[in-house]
């Protein structure tokens, strides 16, 4: 069974949750809060779910925050690759989740945003495995020249995963032009395409990626409730959603993008996993918080219910 080594951020979410965001200047109460860990923390534990075994080849840090990552990675079965933490703490994420499901962010990043190449030799990547690369971690000026300079040496033979994230807004800068020739699986939601490609809907990002990407690359472009769309030697195909009731769309994408890369490492077809990471985010968006991901069982009875009917 190959490995997901996610090489992105894992951070602490203050997770909250409100009627509606205060005006600059204003104040509301919150109708809920906790910590949890959050940012990388969410596609990794989707796939650990979903039956791919997962190590974090991350920083985490010393303290608070630091601890609680480890220990939610622990209590998923995550690896953590790097075991020296390092001289500060792990970051924090505001979370806030308004009355229509839509969250909002604002993130601190700790130790998470540094990597070395030593760090990154420490860890064996074997024929098959899957490397995740966060669009987060090239903004990181601790890691990102590091990161892609060893994501360029992998070998042919293991897939890299980019997720562009909301922060990476063109393929201009010199360090995504040279990550974008290594990769292997592109995947995002609707908003981030459009804005990286400048198009005005997801067919005509499709065909604009296709410019920037190596010609075997699979895209999966996630639309919301409405699914997603694959794309891959030109051949493109929509994969209808899961008609549910959001209260939460934290981490939805998350579990999309963890249970898809599971999917493919159980050899499933582009088409069926999209068709699983579909039914995950939909019961992700169902619940509160981060890291909602279903397991493997809740993804089968879900698409079972739908089937029969």
């Amino acid at each position: 069974m190959p490995n997901l080594l996610h090489t992105g951020q894992v951070i602490i979410d203050l997770v909250m949750a409100v009627d509606k965001l205060p005006q600059t200047g204003g104040d509301v109460l919150a109708k809920s809060a906790s910590f949890e860990a959050g940012g990388g923390f969410n596609v990794m534990a989707a796939a650990q779910r979903n039956g791919l075994p997962v190590v974090y080849l991350g920083r985490h840090g010393i303290g608070r925050f630091g601890d609680l990552a480890r220990e939610a990675m622990q209590a998923e079965g995550i690896r953590i690759g790097i075991a020296q933490p390092a001289e500060r703490d792990t970051g924090l994420c505001v979370a806030v989740t308004d009355e229509s499901a839509e969250r909002s962010f604002i993130s601190y990043i700790g130790a998470e945003g540094e990597l070395t190449a030593n760090d990154l030799a420490s860890v064996p990547v074997e024929a098959g495995d899957y490397v995740y690369v966060s669009g987060y971690s090239l903004l990181q000026v601790g890691k990102a020249q590091a990161l892609v300079d060893w994501v360029l040496e992998l070998p042919k033979g293991i897939s890299v995963v980019f997720d562009p994230g909301p922060l990476v807004e063109s393929p201009d800068e010199p360090l995504m032009q040279a990550l974008l020739a290594r990769i292997d699986i592109w995947t995002s939601n609707s908003v981030e395409v459009l804005r990286f490609t400048g198009a005005s809907d997801i067919a005509q990002a499709l065909d604009r990626l296709v410019d920037h990407l190596p010609a075997e690359v699979l895209m999966v472009v996630r639309d919301g409730p409405q699914g997603c769309w694959i794309s891959q030697h030109g051949e493109r195909q929509h994969v209808p959603g899961f008609k549910v009731t959001a209260v939460d769309s934290n981490g939805a994408g998350d579990a999309h993008a963890g249970v898809f890369v599971a999917g493919l490492a159980h050899g499933l077809s582009a088409v069926e996993a999209a068709r699983r990471a579909n039914a995950a985010a939909a019961l992700a968006v169902t619940r509160w918080g981060p890291a909602t991901s279903p397991g493997s069982a809740e993804v089968d009875a879900l698409i079972r219910e739908i089937d029969s009917v």
